[in-house]
This record gives structure tokens, sequence and C-alpha cells, in this order.
């Protein structure tokens, strides 16, 4: 399962969340979305800590963090 999704859809690509990001794992790809604007996306998703600074950042909300849950028994 993703940690970091995105709404490609609504992503402008500005690179807010990119800065933001603390372990330096998001970029903003080749892909463009309809709208015309690059979109970001994580280029490491097991490096990926949970912190959510990037969904924080970004202002129009595209960014959903997930945190891993183990399992117990």
């Amino acid at each position: 399962m993703k940690k970091v999704v995105f709404n490609d859809k609504l992503c402008k690509g500005c690179g807010l969340c990119v800065a933001a990001c603390p372990k330096k794992i998001l970029a903003i790809s080749e892909r463009v979305n309809a709208m015309g604007y690059a979109v970001a996306e994580c280029v490491n998703e097991r490096e990926c800590i949970s912190c959510a600074f990037c969904a924080t950042m970004c202002p129009d909300t595209v960014i959903t963090v997930r945190k891993e849950v183990s399992e117990t028994k």
C-alpha cells in the first residue's frame, strides 16, 4: 500500500511538498496532468516516514499520507 498518494488531477506542481519533505523523496515528475502541470510524485516510497509535512504544505490538499500499521498477534 502506498504511503503518499497524490491526486494528480488537482496537483499544480508548485513544489512546496518537495521542499517540505525531510527525507527528500518527493520530486516533480515528467508526467503532466490534464491542466498541463507536471505533477509531484514520491520517488522512494520505502524511505517515507509518514510525517505528512508534504500534505501540510500542499495549498490544494492533493496529498494523502497513510501510516503503515504493523500486525501484532
